[in-house]
């Protein structure tokens, strides 16, 4: 997997604007792009007049050296758009920021279709007039704002989750893997199924630490568990085979731009072989600079002194 990091945490952040203005075709899927940019940590304003950029950028500290980055979108209800979007971009340049315009574009026949299905009417259309003409109303008026956009896309036959994966590719200061927060927890079986895990692991099968009694009461956290768990060789046959599904599956994971992901991994009691290796998961993920989380669900639950139950 060390080929999926091909460009530099400098080079990433260099390359993202400071403004990102989202414009074009009503029903291209502006709102599902201004969702993309909210979850790479934009400060995010729906339907803002050009006009207003600038005091916006300077008032969420982009001219400050914070780190900040802003997405707005902007379509034809904002009138004289096209001017106004280009004195905007001047003043941004002017004030020492960088500004990219992005352009959502569709098919006539994609965007009936999609006002047809959610029964809505264009917002552009006057009393009387087709979504059809309304369409091509709205496409004349934007052609030179086509024609000046940074980045043009498609939607016509594009995912979400493709429409997802390119934007984060052009505008976010994160690796691939980085986009998506990944959460690997423990748990026991006894305790009942985790109901929001996307991948599990079952390693009920690997050496029990609990028929030791100087470790029964310890847990995987505990070195001496760890230990025992992850060099047993069973474990350690295990451990390659893990790492080679994981190799396997993040990737796919991460190209369909899914944006969290969780990984439960279960013995009996959620005390010992379950928190060794999903430790050791852990740390292997964010190796791999994947954005990683943890927790021990039934860790609380251990009882150190019992003798009954095998964890």
């Amino acid at each position: 997997m060390s080929d999926m990091n091909p460009i530099t945490s400098a080079e990433l952040a260099d390359r993202v604007p400071d403004v990102v203005i989202i414009t074009g075709m009503s029903g291209s899927g502006r709102t599902q792009a201004m969702h993309v940019f909210e979850d790479m940590g934009y400060f995010c304003i729906d339907n803002l007049p050009p006009r207003l950029i600038l005091q916006l950028a300077e008032l969420v500290g982009i001219n400050a050296g914070i780190g900040r980055h802003l997405a707005v979108t902007s379509d034809l209800r904002s009138q004289g758009l096209f001017d106004e979007l280009l004195d905007a971009i001047k003043q941004l340049e002017d004030h020492e920021m960088s500004c990219k315009v992005v352009f959502l574009e569709a098919s006539d026949e994609v965007l009936i279709r999609r006002y047809n299905e959610n029964r809505r009417r264009h917002p552009l259309a006057k009393p009387g007039e087709t979504t059809a003409d309304a369409i091509q109303r709205e496409r004349l008026g934007l052609k030179s704002i086509r024609e000046r956009a940074d980045m043009i896309i498609d939607t016509s036959r594009l995912a979400t989750s493709a429409l997802r994966t390119k934007l984060r590719h052009a505008f976010s200061e994160l690796a691939d893997q980085q986009l998506m927060d990944v959460h690997v927890f423990s748990f026991g079986f006894k305790h009942g199924m985790p109901v929001e895990a996307d991948l599990m692991i079952d390693v009920r099968f690997l050496p029990n630490p609990f028929y030791d009694p100087e470790m029964r009461s310890m847990t995987g956290l505990d070195e001496k568990v760890s230990t025992f768990v992850l060099e047993h060789p069973k474990t350690q046959e295990f451990w390659r085979a893990w790492c080679q599904l994981l190799d396997a599956v993040m990737p796919g994971y991460v190209a369909e731009g899914k944006p969290q992901l969780s990984i439960a991994i279960g013995c009996t009691g959620g005390q010992h072989r379950s928190v060794a290796i999903a430790e050791a998961t852990a740390r292997y993920l964010e190796r791999q600079q994947y954005h990683v989380s943890i927790s021990h669900r039934d860790l609380s639950r251990a009882n150190r002194t019992a003798t009954g139950d095998p964890h």
